[in-house]
């Protein structure tokens, strides 16, 4: 494997591409105003220094439909408590829905495939369609304003179409990806007390199907509020669910009248009007229920697609994603942008790696969103997708979900695309967008994030509360955002938000995330706070760690922990899962730590190195260092993770046994 220089200059995005960029676009209309800035780095110090000025500039820019005029722009609030653009109204699916008409109706505004269907496109006209024709069934059902509206779909464009009309009429959406177990789905529904339910009977994945029915009347059975089913027949084959609760098809749902565009009437709703509810991703605890609003998803959502993803007009956002991530919840960042949102449903690397780089060829994806640890398996297996595919259509390629080597970043260059922009992002489920984000302004630097995104006072902070730049602290948010969470649903006094986010540094937003930022503004996300690993009293990143374990080709995946022995010591463990014929040998063990005491420090260096069946990653493929962290201090399994939450349940019972023997 290729070693690159953390840091190094791998980008630089040629004048012909900065001329075309919508951020460009931006900053003349900005002058025209008399704002002129000297760069990315000096607009970000006006967007976060000038918050009133900043989202209103976003909010023209992007033509927001408003009923109203703002009482104030942002309140004088604190966080979690700041509201933006009081006493106006707005609505979400009207706003991407709105080009429908800006060209042929007819052209595509979804490409959708999944291992059930062959890859197909759909209308604007015939989206817009669906969702005023089930909007209106839905009205008729008695849900209005306010009223839960939950899923229990796959990345369809059924599901599409059935966030569009909820949020048209102002009802509220939330989503659980089909291979949730019951029990997960429970926990996160039951919070909310749906009045309507919308779910499949199956699906497939990896080539296999998956009856659902089961799960689903248990669902149902412990949603008492619910009053309405709306079921889609997807698996072929799979039984009915038992249910007390009325069932209509999606074919039913759908068959009423055609609504003109003209005569449809989209609710327009309050700047603290919940949109949607999204959940923490269940590896402990009960998740949280987080409640974000219309009119902040639209500012931050519109700035963030056209700013730090640069979709283009008639390009094609294509984001790997169930409906269980917000990343779902994302991918209508190209149709507001008046382009294409690219859905697939099924295993990413089924039958082979090749398959989301064929599906991007062939929709002349723009954008295209992966994860590391999808690139990782495309590595191992060999694929150079730039050989195999033209992608002349794509122009950048999205690293998010996990920290991301510097070898990801070059090896996308050197075996996809030359020229493509390749940008690590971070953000979270708390915003439904990045804090730490990129623009093709700005250089890209191996391993680095370019820059925190606009509007985002972005710092870490050490110990003592300070900031610092060099070194290693606490991912910190100084000033609010218009997607924070309006609250956490049921959590009327802001008790939980507050113990959540507050509770460290009371008036900042505490991420729970390790960070260190550069003296040219990128970033560096070095793992979850919870998971740092503490050697003779240095706090060092498990990403460090990962980054040399991943040039290592004997072994497949790790994992590092680091364990309080309640004495001031600490034991650190790395867990290793070995490629296929592979054994952890001495030899093996003494190159691990060589490599890691070199290319690290010694500090990085393990205690111990452990063969591993499996490694356990969430079902978004996030590496469960915490939950497997508390498993080896002796908490039990069921407190520390939901299996339904895993994509591997039984590498958690090998760790559950392991520490079962060091208790």
């Amino acid at each position: 494997m290729v070693m690159v220089a953390e840091g190094e200059v791998l980008w630089q995005a040629p004048p012909d591409r900065i001329a075309g960029l919508n951020l460009t676009r931006y900053l003349e209309k900005l002058a025209t105003k008399g704002l002129h800035f000297d760069g990315y780095a000096d607009l970000h110090r006006w967007s976060v220094s000038d918050l009133p000025a900043f989202w209103s500039s976003v909010a023209d820019h992007f033509n927001l439909m408003f009923d109203g005029t703002p009482t104030a722009i942002v309140t004088a609030d604190p966080m979690p408590r700041t509201r933006w653009f009081t006493d106006t109204h707005a609505n979400y699916a009207e706003h991407v829905l709105r080009h429908e008409t800006s060209g042929d109706p007819g052209r595509t505004m979804l490409h959708h495939g999944s291992e059930l269907r062959p890859m197909a496109t759909a209308s604007w006209a015939g989206i817009a369609g669906a969702t005023r024709r089930l909007a209106t069934r839905m009205r008729q059902m008695g849900i209005g304003p306010g009223d839960r509206v939950v899923a229990y779909m796959p990345n369809l464009p059924e599901t599409v179409i059935a966030m569009l009309a909820t949020t048209a009429i102002g009802a509220t959406w939330s989503s659980a990806a089909p291979e949730f177990g019951a029990q997960t789905v429970i926990d996160r529904f039951a919070q909310i007390e749906p009045k309507l339910v919308l779910a499949v009977n199956g699906y497939r994945y990896g080539g296999k199907d998956f009856d659902r029915s089961a799960d689903l009347g248990r669902i149902l059975g412990a949603l008492p509020t619910a009053e309405h089913l709306i079921l889609l027949d997807y698996l072929p084959g799979a039984a009915a669910p038992e249910t007390r609760i009325p069932v209509t098809s999606w074919e039913e749902a759908l068959s009423g009248p055609d609504v003109p565009r003209e005569a449809f009437r989209y609710t327009r709703v309050p700047s603290d009007h919940p949109l949607w509810v999204l959940f923490t991703s269940g590896t402990t605890g009960l998740p949280k229920p987080i409640v974000h609003g219309h009119h902040g998803i639209l500012l931050e959502h519109y700035k963030t697609a056209a700013f730090h993803f640069e979709i283009q007009q008639g390009g094609a956002l294509f984001f790997y994603s169930t409906t269980g991530w917000m990343v779902w919840n994302t991918l209508m960042w190209g149709p507001l942008m008046n382009g294409r949102a690219v859905l697939y449903d099924g295993h990413p690397a089924f039958p082979d790696a090749n398959l989301l780089w064929r599906i991007a060829d062939q929709t002349d994806t723009t954008v295209l969103g992966v994860s590391p640890t999808y690139i990782q398996i495309v590595r191992q297996q060999g694929i150079e997708p730039g050989r195999s595919f033209g992608l002349t259509a794509l122009q950048s390629v999205m690293l998010v979900g996990s920290p991301s080597t510097p070898e990801t970043f070059d090896w996308v260059h050197r075996t996809v695309k030359r020229d493509v922009w390749v940008s690590s992002q971070s953000g979270g489920t708390e915003f439904c967008s990045g804090l730490l984000a990129g623009s093709p302004l700005l250089p890209t630097r191996a391993g680095e994030i370019q820059a925190a995104a606009l509007g985002v006072d972005a710092v870490a902070l050490d110990e003592a509360g300070k900031p610092v730049v060099g070194e290693v602290g606490e991912l910190v948010i100084r000033q609010p955002m218009p997607s924070m969470p309006l609250c956490f649903w049921g959590d009327g006094d802001f008790a939980r938000y507050t113990a959540s986010y507050f509770e460290t540094w009371p008036g900042l937003w505490h991420h729970g995330d390790r960070v260190r930022f550069t003296a040219t503004g990128g970033a560096h996300v070095l793992g979850r706070s919870d998971a740092t690993l503490n050697r003779f009293g240095i706090r060092i990143g498990s990403a460090e760690i990962y980054r040399t374990m991943e040039s290592i080709p004997q072994v497949a995946d790790s994992l590092v922990l680091c364990i309080e022995d309640g004495r001031g010591g600490f034991w650190m463990p790395l867990f290793v899962q070995l490629a296929p014929g592979e054994t952890l040998t001495d030899d093996l063990k003494a190159t691990i730590n060589r490599r890691l005491k070199t290319e690290r420090s010694p500090r990085h260096v393990p205690d111990e190195i452990i063969a591993a069946p499996e490694i356990p990653v969430t079902l978004t493929g996030k590496k469960m260092e915490v939950p497997v962290r508390k498993l080896m201090m002796g908490v039990p399994l069921g407190k520390v993770a939901s299996r339904d939450a895993t994509r591997n349940p039984a590498a958690l019972d090998w760790f559950a046994a392991l520490a079962a023997t060091r208790a």
